[in-house]
C-alpha cells in the first residue's frame, strides 16, 4: 500500500546490527544466493521482473541511517536517493562460459563489503552462458536471515511461468524525509534513558526455576568450548583472506527420505552425517592426526514465533554438536550424529543459548563506533584481508582449537518450482559467510525436491574444495545404499 510518509523506520536489533559490528574486508557479512534460471534471459527482461516487484518488499528501499557517536544501533530509512538501477546490474561472462565458470565469477563478484551509503542489497544478472541465466541476490545479513530470504523469495518469484505482474501501488512511492542529526541524538537518549530504567539487573535472580535452568544449560554449553577442544583442521590453520570458492553438489529429497526410513533421524541428521563423514575423510587423506580428536560445528536454530514468521531481520539461535574426526563406518556415523543431536533438543540448547543470548550483558553501542569504519577508506581490516598470516603447518599435530570447525545451515526452501521472467529457476545455490580462522562454510538447501549442498571455502586454507565435495558425496552414496538394502530387506 501507498504510504507518503514512506515504510516504517525500524531500529536495528542487537542481533542484526552485530553484522555490522563483526563484518571486516576478509569476512563481508551479506547473504548471497545465486538463481540458476533455464534459458537465455536478457538483463532487461530481468530487470522488468524485479523492477514491477520491488514494492513488494518496502525494505529494499531503505538503508541505514547511523546516529553520530553511535549512541544506539542504526535504523533502517527511506532512501530519498533510492534508484533500483544501483541495485540491478549486468554482468557478462565471455561467451562459451559454463555455470560453473559463472559461479566462480560470482564469488569474486560477492568478495568485498557491501556499501553502506545506500539500500544494502544488489543483484547481478549474469548471462553469456549457454541456455542459462544466473542471478546473484547479495542482501546483508543485517536485513535478513536464511528464513527470511526464502520469504522474500516468495514476493520477488512467481509460482507459475504465465503469472501477471503484481498490481502496481495506488500512488507512487514517496520517501519519509531523512531524520537530523538532532532527531536522530535526542530519539537515541530517550531510547537509552527508558532502556535504563525499564531493565532490571536481578530480574534473573527471580526468574523461575525453568528460566534458571536453562541459563546454566547454556552456560554448561559454553564452558564445553574450553573444557572439550576441537581438533585445528587445516580449513582453521590461519585467518581468512578475501577470496572465496564455491563448489556445490545436488541430491533428491526422496533419496533424503530412503535414508531417515531406514536409519530414523532428520533430514538435518542425515546431512550432519555425510557432511562430518566426508571431512574426517578429507583429513586422513590429507595426513591429519584424528584419533581422539573432535569436530565443533555451529549449527545455527530458527527461532522464529508464529507471528514473526513473516518479518525481516534475525531470529536465530545455535547449537554447537560434537562429532569424531575419524572416519566411522556410515551407519554407525548416522547413529553418533542422532545421538548427539538428540542430546542437544532434550537439553534444550538452542532455547538456552537464546536466553544467554537475550540476557547478557549488551556491550553499549557507543563501543562498537570505531567498528563502523569497516568499508570506508579509513577500513583498518583491509591490510589484513589482503595480507593474511601464515598457515600453521602440520608438524606432527596443531594446537587444539577453542572455537568452531565450520558451520553448518540447513535452510528449508520452496518445495515447488519458481519462475523469473517465465522462466523456470531451476537451483538455487549459497554462498556462506565465513569469520575468523573457519575457512569453511556449509550451507545445506532445499528447493523443489531436491537437497542442494554449497560448500564455501577460502582457497588459500582448502585448495581442493572439489576433492572435500566428492568425498560428502561418496559418503552420501555409501548411505544411501545401506538404507536401500534394509529397506528392500524390510519389505521383502
Amino acid at each position: 500500500m501507498s504510504n507518503p510518509r514512506g515504510f516504517l523506520a525500524m531500529r536495528l536489533s542487537e542481533q542484526d546490527a552485530s553484522f555490522l559490528y563483526t563484518e571486516t574486508a576478509s569476512s563481508p557479512m551479506q547473504t548471497a544466493g545465486i538463481a540458476v534460471i533455464e534459458g537465455e534471459l536478457s538483463f532487461d527482461e530481468v530487470f522488468r521482473h524485479y523492477a514491477t516487484r520491488i514494492h513488494l518488499v518496502p525494505r529494499l528501499r531503505q538503508r541505514l541511517v547511523f546516529v553520530p557517536m553511535n549512541l544506539t544501533h542504526p535504523k533502517w530509512v527511506d532512501d530519498p536517493d533510492f534508484a533500483i538501477g544501483n541495485h540491478i546490474v549486468h554482468h557478462e561472462m565471455p561467451q562459451g562460459s559454463t555455470v560453473e565458470d559463472a559461479v566462480d565469477a560470482i564469488a569474486v563478484l560477492n568478495e568485498g563489503v557491501m556499501d553502506r551509503s545506500r539500500p544494502m542489497w544488489k543483484f547481478f544478472v549474469v548471462t553469456g552462458v549457454k541456455d542459462r541465466t544466473l542471478v546473484l541476490q547479495q542482501i546483508h545479513h543485517a536485513m535478513i536471515d536464511g528464513a527470511s530470504a526464502v520469504q522474500m523469495s516468495t514476493l520477488l518469484l512467481d509460482f507459475a511461468p504465465d503469472a501477471e505482474n503484481p498490481e502496481p501501488p495506488e500512488e507512487p512511492w514517496e520517501p519519509a524525509p531523512l531524520p537530523t542529526a538532532i532527531e536522530l541524538v535526542t530519539e537515541a537518549l530517550q531510547e537509552n534513558a527508558n532502556a535504563a530504567l525499564s531493565s532490571n539487573p536481578l530480574a534473573l535472580l527471580s526468574s523461575n526455576e525453568q528460566t534458571q535452568d536453562h541459563l546454566r544449560r547454556g552456560f554448561s554449553t559454553m564452558t564445553r568450548f574450553f573444557t572439550e577442544p576441537a581438533i585445528t583442521a587445516p580449513w582453521n590453520a590461519s585467518l581468512l583472506s578475501a577470496k572465496r570458492k564455491l563448489v556445490y553438489s545436488v541430491q533428491t529429497f526422496a533419496e533424503f527420505r530412503e535414508i531417515r526410513r531406514a536409519f530414523g533421524g532428520t533430514i538435518n541428521d542425515v546431512a550432519l552425517t555425510v557432511v562430518t563423514e566426508g571431512a574426517a575423510r578429507y583429513l586422513v587423506e590429507h595426513g591429519e592426526s584424528t584419533q581422539n580428536q573432535k569436530f565443533r560445528l555451529m549449527c545455527p536454530v530458527n527461532v522464529r514465533t508464529e507471528d514473526e514468521a513473516g518479518a525481516l531481520g534475525n531470529k536465530v539461535s545455535a547449537i554447537f554438536p560434537m562429532f569424531p574426526a575419524s572416519p566411522l563406518n556410515v551407519i554407525e556415523r548416522h547413529q553418533v550424529v542422532c545421538e548427539e543431536t538428540t542430546r542437544i533438543k532434550e537439553n534444550e540448547e538452542a532455547q538456552a543459548m537464546t536466553l544467554m543470548q537475550e540476557s547478557s550483558i549488551s556491550i553499549p553501542a557507543v563501543a562498537m563506533a570505531p567498528l563502523l569504519l569497516v568499508g570506508t577508506p579509513f577500513d583498518p581490516t583491509r591490510f589484513a584481508a589482503t595480507n593474511p598470516p601464515p598457515v600453521l603447518p602440520n608438524i606432527g599435530g596443531r594446537p587444539p582449537s577453542f572455537g568452531v570447525n565450520f558451520v553448518l545451515t540447513n535452510v528449508p526452501g520452496v518445495q515447488v518450482p519458481q519462475y523469473i521472467a517465465g522462466h523456470e529457476m531451476l537451483l538455487t545455490l549459497g554462498l556462506m559467510m565465513m569469520a575468523g580462522n573457519m575457512g569453511l562454510g556449509i550451507a545445506v538447501g532445499s528447493y523443489n525436491q531436491q537437497m542442494i549442498f554449497n560448500f564455501t571455502a577460502d582457497p588459500r586454507l582448502l585448495p581442493d574444495l572439489n576433492f572435500f565435495s566428492d568425498l560428502v558425496d561418496d559418503a552420501f552414496s555409501e548411505l544411501l545404499a545401506e538404507a536401500r538394502k534394509q529397506n528392500e530387506a524390510a519389505v521383502a
